[in-house]
């Protein structure tokens, strides 16, 4: 069973943990181990995390099968009814059995949002194609300066209520 468990303070560093898990199995291929790196240190540092949940108001969410934890997503919003999805990362050892359209389900019931908007690197095709799935709709493409020379090549995708 597929179960979505708001996170506290004392779950970022199991939110590290899989992250760097997921971030080395799935996205050196795209861009490389370096940026892989560099990411992680940047976003999924403790003092990172801990700054996303308090002063950027994002709500982390564990994704647990069976209680264990194979995943996580975040989300944040200014008005409500407009949520922006952070993160949504699944193992990819468990990421085929429909865990990701249970997680996004319930995430959905949860915010009760009029849209839902993200961005996803526009080389990482089965994300891509798992949103249009999810009836997302690619809005735009953006390039993001992110420091140190790198840059998010991303598609901002949004899925509407």
């Amino acid at each position: 069973m597929i179960h979505l468990k708001v996170a506290e303070e004392k779950d970022l560093t199991t939110i590290s943990k899989l992250a760097k898990v997921i971030w080395n199995d799935h996205y050196v291929p795209f861009i490389g181990q370096q940026q892989v790196d560099y990411m992680l240190s940047k976003i999924y540092n403790y003092e990172s995390l801990i700054e996303q949940l308090n002063q950027q108001k994002h709500v982390f969410y564990l994704i647990e099968k069976d209680n264990i934890d194979v995943g996580f997503l975040s989300v944040s919003s200014q008005n409500k009814c407009d949520y922006f999805l952070h993160k949504f990362y699944i193992d990819q050892q468990k990421s085929n059995a429909g865990i990701g359209t249970k997680a996004l389900n319930l995430l959905i019931q949860q915010i009760n949002s009029k849209s839902l908007m993200l961005t996803v690197n526009r080389q990482n095709f089965k994300s891509i194609n798992f949103y249009f799935k999810n009836g997302f709709k690619i809005d735009r493409v953006e390039d993001f300066d992110i420091g140190d020379g790198y840059e998010m090549n991303d598609f901002v995708m949004v899925r509407k209520f």
